[in-house]
């Protein structure tokens, strides 16, 4: 394989899709050596093909407001390679969301769900859509619209979508309903995140801040280091950052930061329960803005407008808010004010020039597809109950995860230490998930 090729081809073909581009080549350039190795996959042209979506639907979502006036939206589902099981993955509702951003994802979520050693394929889904400032009424109608279009390409063994940012219970309640008033038939298990009371898993809301905890704690303890005691800086209010907030303050660490897109809340002496408790409070006022956080906790939290959470002096960063958030500056600070670890749990949170600046300064450095899998992994975990029709406890749930987030820091490692001893993590997970997808592919044939 010669990656450089393989890209150029690409950008000719793709050349404004630049978030699909960027995951792509940094998965290429980090396996390029390894597949190498493997002439039978470039018989096979596997990264020629693992790199192309195997189907895209795209449809308009035609809904009313609380006014009465017709709102039309952009709707997609990206069903990106099912080599190992069947399509998984979330969907986001936010103005962003465009087939770039939906294929980047995709692509990432392929080899996520490879990681997780679980037999889910990777997809991506959503719309642009804004839930922000809509009543419930209305999103309520935006996720019955949406639906009434998806509803026929999804199903338990074909394509289970999930959440993501902008679609939490209350959305995968509404297009549960929905799904399940078109098909007929009480199927929980073709939606994921779905409320305790109809077939959603325990602890699934937090699952995602959750691993990522626990393949950082592994990460330090592999270093020779413990979470108690650090101070821990994260983005974000919403699901995410509550899950990892809740989970960090259990390990004993020091959450001194979160942050909105309006700022950055100060916390010296790091959150409590209560905080933590409010963030939920925050995330559903559906204003998505951070402010009212310093109001609540004014002795205790001072809020920074317009900074980032890495202006915040920490040893160990966890970006949990949306992708490309850490730039090369935001790196430089972060070494700057003495950061020795960095997480991301939100997907390809760090530009390739901030994982470049953390790589060069030889500090811990985790990707996405491996650090936030915790959250699809509990999803797998869910389905494995509807198909069974049992509920676990939060307790043997939490233990499964435990476990998967060990197995995948353990591939990270056994694929990405290198011959002075670093661990290159990034180069750790993604040949991790990219052979066992590469193989199922050449066991298949070429379909």
């Amino acid at each position: 394989m010669k990656a450089a090729k393989i890209m150029a081809d690409l950008e000719k073909k793709y050349s404004q899709e630049k978030e699909y581009l960027q995951a792509v080549q940094e998965v290429l350039e980090s396996i390029e050596e390894e597949y190498n190795k493997h002439p039978e996959f470039e018989k096979a042209k596997i990264v020629e093909r693992i790199v192309i979506p195997e189907r895209i639907f795209s449809f308009k979502v035609v809904w009313v407001d609380d006014k009465g006036e017709i709102q039309i939206n952009n709707g997609y589902r990206v069903q990106f390679n099912s080599a190992i099981g069947p399509y998984k993955g979330g969907l986001r509702f936010h103005p962003s969301v465009n087939l770039s951003i939906l294929k980047f994802l995709g692509f990432e979520q392929t080899f996520k769900n490879s990681l997780t050693t679980l037999p889910m394929g990777g997809g991506k889904g959503g719309s642009d859509f804004d839930p922000v400032g809509k009543s419930d009424n209305e999103v309520m109608r935006f996720c019955q619209a949406f639906m009434l279009e998806l509803w026929r390409v999804i199903g338990k063994d074909t394509d289970i979508p999930a959440g993501d940012i902008g679609v939490g219970g209350r959305e995968i309640g509404f297009m549960y309903g929905m799904y399940k008033k078109l098909a007929r038939e009480y199927n929980t298990g073709v939606l994921t995140g779905k409320g305790q009371l109809w077939g959603g898993s325990l602890i699934r809301p937090e699952a995602t801040g959750f691993g990522a905890l626990y393949f950082t704690q592994h990460m330090l303890h592999k270093a020779g280091k413990d979470i108690k005691g650090l101070k821990v800086a994260i983005s974000g209010f919403g699901n995410v950052a509550w899950g990892a907030c809740t989970k960090a303050t259990q390990l004993g660490a020091k959450v001194v930061a979160i942050s909105g897109p309006d700022g950055v809340i100060s916390i010296p002496e790091g959150m409590n329960q209560n905080m933590i408790d409010f963030m939920l409070d925050l995330r559903a006022t559906n204003q998505n803005i951070v402010a009212p956080f310093a109001k609540k906790f004014p002795s205790e939290s001072k809020f920074i407008a317009g900074k980032k959470a890495w202006s915040v002096k920490c040893d160990v960063a966890l970006p949990c808010a949306y992708q490309n958030e850490v730039a090369e500056a935001d790196a430089k600070e972060l070494l700057k004010n003495g950061t020795w670890a960095v997480a991301e749990v939100s997907n390809m949170g760090c530009q390739p020039a901030a994982i470049e600046a953390f790589q060069k300064a030889k500090i811990l450095f985790a990707p996405g597809k491996a650090v936030n899998a915790g959250g699809v992994a509990t999803s797998g975990l869910e389905m494995t109950q509807n198909a069974e029709h049992i509920s676990w406890t939060a307790k043997e749930v939490d233990d499964r995860l435990h476990s998967i987030m060990e197995s995948i820091h353990n591939a990270c490692v056994e694929y990405g230490t290198e011959k002075n001893g670093y661990i290159n993590y990034v180069k750790g997970a993604n040949i991790a998930g990219f052979m066992k997808v590469a193989h199922a592919m050449l066991d298949q044939g070429v379909i």
